[in-house]
């Protein structure tokens, strides 16, 4: 005879299948979602980098770690990005380093004219401070993952740039303190505007002027709203992508590690990225009318003068550490 209560059997059922959807729901909340602001748009190549170090990381932990990318400061603004990580709002972002120069001068090694103007001194410079950075940002518990050049650093213009006078009383969009500073140092008036904002503010006139890379130029289509760019390659600046250390705690030792794998893999795509839109940048710049030159004998002198100074400038606001990171250089440099 059957003994077996089907009120029972049901009950036992619905308990099974309870546990059983408990069970997934469990393993659905296993994965680690991150939300990752960047401040440049979708067609930079920070970005697609970016995009594919994120693609790397889903692969290489089975989707346990799921990073998403907030391309043109669509999430957080870019001045916003390195606190929002360091008080938790976000566990990762990127930001260009230079601009914490205001917290620390080391941050802005990178952007002082013709300390590192090719991709070998970049790299150099780089890996001599790198250290001393490190060790600054663990201080917030903050950890670099990478770290990524701009193309060398020129002046984009309505007219064509020969004399240095011909910079002097333009309002020059700044992006960092070394911009606004040499801005100053050239006799042009500094202003800050972020990527997004370019076209339109050379449109209303706001500026008439930028320091930037000629990948920013092609990525804005400078041709819409100016004439000249000069290839002055003043400096390499870097976008380095920062982790909060209790971000990285909470993940497990073969997510963490497959996270930081992915990290290196992207710096050495990005420097390779870089370097290919350099001429990559230039040539499209050209062909949609863009002139392109290099500085005349006259305003060499005129910027290696501006450099000089911002050299001897930010080794006195830097110290120690600035002066430890110059002799890891000097070691270091090609």
């Amino acid at each position: 005879m059957n003994t077996r209560n089907p009120l029972l059997a049901g009950l036992t059922s619905a308990a099974l299948l309870g546990f059983g959807l408990a069970t997934l729901s469990t393993a659905a909340q296993a994965a680690t979602e991150w939300d990752m602001p960047t401040p440049y748009g979708d067609m930079t190549f920070h970005t697609v980098n970016i995009r594919e170090f994120a693609d790397d990381v889903r692969e290489a932990t089975d989707g346990e770690l799921d990073i998403t990318v907030h391309s043109n400061g669509s999430l957080i603004g870019h001045a916003e990005i390195k606190n929002s990580v360091r008080r938790g709002i976000v566990p990762i972002g990127e930001l260009i380093m230079s601009r914490l120069a205001n917290e620390n001068p080391i941050y802005e090694v990178d952007s002082v004219p013709y300390l590192a103007s090719n991709y070998e001194e970049a790299r150099a410079l780089w890996e001599a401070s790198r250290e001393i950075i490190s060790e600054e940002l663990a201080e917030q518990q903050l950890r670099i993952l990478f770290a990524v050049p701009w193309p060398p650093q020129g002046i984009y213009t309505q007219e064509a740039v020969d004399e240095p006078d011909d910079l002097r009383n333009l309002n020059m969009r700044a992006y960092n303190a070394a911009s606004e500073r040499l801005a100053q140092l050239a006799g042009a008036v500094p202003t800050q505007v972020e990527v997004p904002d370019i076209p339109t503010a050379f449109s209303t006139g706001r500026v008439d002027a930028m320091v930037t890379s000629p990948a920013t130029g092609a990525d804005t289509k400078a041709w819409d709203y100016l004439n000249h760019f000069n290839h002055a390659q003043l400096w390499l600046p870097k976008n380095m992508i920062i982790v909060s250390e209790q971000a990285l705690s909470r993940l497990d030792d073969s997510t963490r590690e497959a996270l930081l794998a992915a990290a290196a893999t992207a710096e050495e795509r990005g420097w390779e990225m870089s370097r290919q839109e350099t001429e990559e940048a230039i040539a499209v710049l050209r062909e949609n009318g863009i002139e392109v030159s290099e500085p005349t004998p006259e305003l060499a002198e005129k910027l290696a003068e501006i450099g000089e100074t911002m050299t001897s400038e930010w080794v006195e606001r830097a110290g120690e550490q600035g002066a430890a990171i110059l002799e890891a250089y000097a070691d270091a440099r090609p």
